[in-house]
């Protein structure tokens, strides 16, 4: 018998379709504005950091930041 923690087993998984309707309930819900804007334009319209920045008038870093933010907050919303 295998052991489940050594090969990153993490529990059983959700449909895709379901994890995908739960992160967009996220971003609509506990985003803020500006992280929700270049959220659905980088992950939602497959746009470049860079372009997003110079569309918004920020630095690409402003942009990279905004995105990491999202993602840990989208994270912690997920967890539970």
């Amino acid at each position: 018998m295998q052991n489940i923690a050594s090969d990153g087993y993490l529990g059983p998984r959700l449909p895709r379709e379901v994890q995908l309707r739960r992160v967009k309930a996220v971003v609509e819900q506990e985003l803020t504005p500006c992280q929700r804007r270049v959220v659905q334009a980088v992950y939602f319209e497959n746009r470049k950091a860079c372009d997003v920045a110079r569309d918004l008038g920020v630095n690409k870093s402003t942009v990279s930041r905004t995105l990491r933010r999202a993602r840990e907050r989208i994270r912690r919303c997920l967890r539970y």
